[in-house]
């Protein structure tokens, strides 16, 4: 797999030095199966390591540059294609037209989409119902919080007015957040052409997507005909090693949600069980299903998936509020020093300093987009350095002339 180069050794060992080759060294010369093994190795000359290569990565980062949102665009119907191209290939196996099987697999996702939306709407609305319904006794429980702390406070000298003119902080708040209206209103021109904008993204990469599917064949005999040959086996071959690497991650990525949704959610209702906080038992199943959507976020994903129940919590109980942060701290130090290294570093195969720095750069040119798209990226260029690797050499330079010199 490593190249004729290293299969040399072997073959004149099995040679004698003046004599014919040997019957059997004709034979694993002339196999067909070993000749299609064994690829020869490309060699990349020194002047294209001199001049062509740097100023390919340079033109590569500079279209990259210009080309902004677009690329991103692109990308994200690239991964999509990616990820759904395994259940195309699957229906087209059944002698189902290519252009069917996408309008197929299009169809079926979309139907599972719609099917988790019915079996999970029923008991999240139920909880969500509930905690509309509880409002108003949170409310009141916050308030006498206020109003207790206003006691203690005023008793010990200290005057700092949670309560004025018969008003509670909540009440100041919701007369606040009624007069911002209008402000809010004002912006609303901006907020709707964000939402067009956004919608129109998402159709845009919805088609590329489709595109992509039906045109899948020819990208892939592209892609073979402009990387090195590979031996002809799936393992060996540069398309199929693109589609492993994001179905690998997107695997890891959906367990992952899936575990820490499930811990949090059980988490909670062991706190509501015992008692330290009772809306926990309630809105179990609500909380966990909103922390496994946020865990697919990187970074801001699991604070923002962990606020619904602590500000519940703080309307019930300072004390609650504090149970329930220390739980999802402890269960974020379990997320980043057990369970993320251990699907990621089997899923992904790559450094975790590799990963950090990944989600960083994302994060940093494209923001939360950026850093969706960074790793299936990062395990994309893996897999391509991992099979240049395999298939290609570098002509060595001259050191001795060098040293001559």
């Amino acid at each position: 797999m490593n190249g004729v180069s290293e299969k040399a050794p072997e073959a004149d060992a099995g040679r004698s030095p003046s004599g014919p080759p040997s019957e059997e060294e004709r034979e694993l010369t002339d196999s067909p199966e070993r000749a299609r093994s064994e690829p020869p190795r490309a060699v990349v000359p020194r002047w294209v390591q001199l001049t062509l290569l740097p100023l390919t990565l340079l033109a590569v980062w500079a279209v990259a540059k210009a080309a902004g949102k677009v690329l991103v665009i692109f990308i994200v119907a690239a991964l999509i294609a990616l990820i759904l191209n395994p259940a195309v290939a699957f229906l087209q196996r059944t002698k189902l037209p290519r252009g069917l099987a996408v309008l197929a697999v299009y169809l079926a996702f979309f139907l599972m989409l719609s099917g988790i939306g019915v079996l999970l709407a029923n008991p999240i609305s139920n909880q969500v119902e509930s905690f509309s319904r509880n409002v108003p006794n949170l409310v009141k429980k916050a308030n006498k919080s206020l109003a207790s702390a206003q006691s203690t406070l005023n008793n010990s000298g200290l005057h700092v007015q949670f309560i004025k003119q018969g008003k509670t902080a909540l009440q100041s708040l919701q007369e606040k957040l009624i007069k911002g209206s209008s402000s809010i209103v004002s912006s609303a021109g901006g907020v709707l052409t964000e939402v067009v904008s956004a919608g129109f993204d998402f159709v845009l990469v919805f088609v590329l997507s489709v595109y992509m599917l039906l045109y899948g064949p020819r990208i892939g005999k592209l892609m073979r005909t402009y990387m090195p040959e590979g031996d002809g086996t799936p393992a060996d071959d540069y398309p199929h090693l693109v589609q492993s690497a994001v179905a690998r991650y997107v695997g890891g990525q959906l367990l992952f949600s899936l575990i820490m949704g499930t811990t949090a959610g059980v988490a909670l209702y062991v706190l509501g069980v015992v008692g330290i906080f009772p809306d926990g038992r309630k809105y179990a199943v609500a909380f966990a299903v909103f922390y496994a959507l946020m865990e697919l976020v990187p970074y801001i994903g699991p604070i923002v998936g962990a606020l619904p129940a602590v500000l519940i919590a703080l309307f019930s109980d300072p004390i609650s509020a504090l149970w329930v942060v220390l739980m999802f701290v402890a269960l974020q130090q379990l997320e980043g020093h057990i369970v993320a290294p251990q699907i990621f570093g089997h899923t992904l195969r790559i450094n975790p300093l590799l990963v950090i720095f990944a989600l960083l750069l994302g994060l940093q040119l494209h923001g939360i987009v950026g850093a969706l798209i960074a790793l299936p990226i990062l395990s994309i260029l893996r897999e391509t350095a991992v099979y240049l690797g395999r298939h290609i050499e570098f002509e060595p330079w001259d050191r001795q002339s060098r040293r001559l010199l």
